[in-house]
C-alpha cells in the first residue's frame, strides 16, 4: 500500500511517500521539498535484546556528488571517500 501526502509550504510543495521504495526495510519514507529528496529508512529486530535499556540508533548521512551534478573527473570516476560533512 502506497501512502502519499502533499502540502504547500512557502510556495514549494512538500511530498511524503511511504510504501513505494525500500520495501525490505521495516519503515521507509521518501520526502521531496523542491529539488531536494531525502530517503529515510528504519529497521528493527522482532525481539528486544536482553539487558539493554536504550535505543541503539545509527544514522548514516551520505551526500552523493553525482546527485548534485558534480561528477568527479580524472582517474577516480566514482564518489571516493566521505566528505567532512558526512557522519
Amino acid at each position: 500500500m502506497i501512502i502519499k501526502k502533499t502540502l504547500e509550504i512557502g510556495g514549494q510543495t512538500l511530498t511524503m511517500e511511504m510504501g513505494k521504495v525500500a520495501k525490505q526495510a521495516d519503515g521507509a519514507c521518501m520526502v521531496r521539498f523542491g529539488d531536494t529528496v531525502v530517503l529515510s529508512t528504519a529497521c528493527a529486530s522482532n525481539s528486544p535484546r536482553e539487558g539493554i535499556d536504550f535505543l541503539p540508533l545509527t544514522v548514516d548521512y551520505r551526500e552523493k556528488t553525482y546527485a548534485a551534478g558534480k561528477i568527479p573527473g580524472g582517474f577516480f570516476k566514482r564518489e571516493g571517500r566521505p566528505t567532512e560533512k558526512e557522519t
